[in-house]
């Protein structure tokens, strides 16, 4: 009888060694030749929430310290403000406005560049929001934000863990997404036609279609892992925070790794270029310098 060229044992040891070398070959492709994760600063209780301005600076949070940090693009920290309400995920709007997710007041509020803040959203149907937790703001000025709740359950006023849409011109809020278990991170393609939500306490991401009104459907699973906070590249790669930040295709196919000194929290592309990948985690912030780019 005919021997096998290649043993069951030695075929799937080869395999592993291919997968690892495409691996390795799609974090080469995205990451610029040479680069590392650097620790740009430490210290926080816990960060969290990085967005990146018109400019390239990068503001982030330290949720327990109550404080909201800016990284300039020469590389300078600074507190752009204190008494931060529990501030969590942060994105900017088109107009240079600062949107908030404060977890600790249970509220989304603007920042308006001379400061003045505004309250986007307080409640649904007459109850308390739980503690809105990460958001995006869509091309149209609509936000899109998660609303958990972490430790403490006491206060609880909804039903559940859900997402919520607050359309441009700030009307009444609707509840678009009522079946996941602990929605976390959400990131919006930039021509406002596809939703990136993480179900952090079910382990999973998913995939959205954005209908015109704001209202999501065709629901997709693109990764088999939940997320903190999440940001996509120019190539429409997805990039997840769960132990490492996970890269994965626009298909669902995982794509690469970058590992960091602490498990990360949440991501941004930012600086002059939006070359580097900004990297929130426990209590440090990274950076690496990447390929590919901010969309």
């Amino acid at each position: 009888m005919r021997k096998p060229l290649l043993s069951s044992v030695f075929l799937m040891s080869w395999l592993g060694l291919a997968l690892s070398a495409c691996a390795a070959s799609a974090a080469a492709d995205l990451i610029a030749p040479g680069a590392k994760v650097e620790r740009l600063a430490d210290g926080f209780a816990f960060t969290e929430g990085p967005a990146c301005d018109a400019q390239g600076n990068v503001y982030f949070t330290d949720i327990p310290n109550q404080r909201i940090h800016k990284w300039s693009s020469d590389g300078k920290l600074s507190v752009f403000r204190e008494d931060s309400g529990g501030a969590n995920g942060l994105f900017f709007d088109g107009s240079g406005n600062l949107v908030v997710c404060e977890g600790g007041q249970r509220r989304v509020t603007s920042l308006a560049p001379d400061g003045t803040a505004t309250v986007l959203a307080d409640s649904y149907a007459g109850k308390k929001l739980n503690s809105p937790n990460d958001l995006w703001v869509d091309p149209k000025g609509g936000v899109y934000f998660s609303d958990p709740r972490y430790g403490s359950q006491e206060g609880v006023e909804q039903d559940g863990f859900h997402v919520y849409y607050l359309p441009p011109g700030r009307k009444s809020l609707r509840r678009v997404i009522d079946n996941l278990v602990k929605p976390n991170g959400v990131v919006g393609t930039a021509d406002g036609k596809l939703l990136y939500v993480a179900d952090a306490g079910d382990g999973k991401t998913y995939v959205y279609r954005i209908r015109e009104d704001g209202a999501l459907h065709d629901r997709k699973l693109i990764a088999p892992v939940g997320s903190d906070g999440l940001t996509l590249d120019e190539r429409g790669n997805l990039y997840l925070t769960r132990g490492v930040v996970h890269v994965y295709r626009p298909d669902g196919q995982k794509l690469a790794e970058v590992v960091v000194p602490e498990s990360p929290s949440n991501v941004c592309f930012g600086g002059a270029d939006r070359r580097t990948l900004f990297i929130t985690a426990r209590k440090g912030l990274y950076a690496i310098r990447m390929n590919v780019a901010a969309p």
